[in-house]
């Protein structure tokens, strides 16, 4: 078995969004890094870089994950979405749109990885509380205290308002 050196890259390929995406990296690059710097996603945003903050939260076969947690290697051929696939044709998706209603955004670095745990808990659950979101939003750091328009907005469109 050959090991491989610290210099040599690794191909990667997964869905993002709905497309099939590939490219090559270091063995030990974290999925945040490689979404933003390899497939120039930005919308992942990268705080603490030790799964705390929440900021560079994804799905990953549909389960919000912490992107700066797994190496790139570790989601080959896994469907992951990201900010950037929730709107569709130009058009926000519905928990944006509550998001916009609610004014639950300030400076918006803590919005991508919040609204990627919204979608995760939006689809386990059909009629979340405001205790569920809370939870939620307990592994999330909003350093502008956003949070009560935040907590209205996932509700808001947990009942399709």
């Amino acid at each position: 078995m050959k090991l491989l050196q610290p210099q040599e890259m690794v191909a990667v390929s997964f869905t993002l969004n709905g497309k099939p995406v590939s490219g090559r990296c270091p063995p030990r690059m974290h999925l945040a890094d490689f979404l933003r710097h390899v497939l120039h996603m930005t919308g992942t945003h990268v705080g603490c870089e030790h799964g705390v903050c929440g900021a560079c939260t994804v799905l990953v076969n549909r389960r919000a994950v912490r992107a700066c947690l797994l190496y790139s290697v570790q989601v080959q051929d896994a469907d992951i979405a990201t900010i950037e696939g929730l709107e569709k044709d130009g058009k926000l998706s519905p928990l944006q749109q509550a998001f916009h209603e609610n004014f639950a955004l300030q400076c918006g670095f803590c919005t991508p990885g919040i609204l990627m745990s919204a979608v995760d808990l939006l689809s386990r659950s059909e009629k979340p509380d405001e205790r569920d979101v809370r939870e939620l939003l307990s592994g999330h750091l909003c350093r502008c205290t956003g949070y009560e328009a935040i907590i209205a907005a996932i509700l808001d469109a947990a009942r399709g308002a």
